[in-house]
C-alpha cells in the first residue's frame, strides 16, 4: 500500500453561461473540514440560477483557491481536496 496523498481538484463546470457570468457566493465547507464524497461544498451563482458543488471524494478539503464573491469561469479551479484512507482504490 502507498502512502502518496491522493488529492482530487473540484472544477467549474461548463453551465451553459457567458464568461464572467459565474461567481462564487458561498463556501459552505471552511478550509481543513472533513467531508464526504457528494457533501455540498460551494454555492455558485450565475444570472437568477444558484448551483451547489459537491465534494468529489471523501476526505478534507485541504485549499479553497477562490474567494467568495471572485468571478470564475468554466474549467477553473476552486477548490483541492485530499481524499481519505478509506475513499483510496
Amino acid at each position: 500500500m502507498s502512502d502518496a496523498v491522493m488529492q482530487d481538484e473540484l472544477l467549474v463546470p461548463a453551465m451553459g453561461f457567458a464568461a464572467g457570468m459565474v461567481s462564487v457566493a458561498v463556501w459552505l465547507v471552511d478550509e481543513g473540514a472533513t467531508v464526504l464524497a457528494g457533501d455540498r461544498v460551494v454555492q455558485l451563482v450565475a444570472g437568477a440560477a444558484t448551483v451547489d458543488l459537491v465534494a468529489p471524494v471523501t476526505g478534507r478539503l485541504e485549499r479553497q483557491l477562490v474567494d467568495e464573491d471572485e468571478t470564475v469561469e468554466p474549467g477553473e479551479r476552486l477548490a483541492v481536496f485530499v481524499a481519505s484512507a478509506e475513499s483510496r482504490p
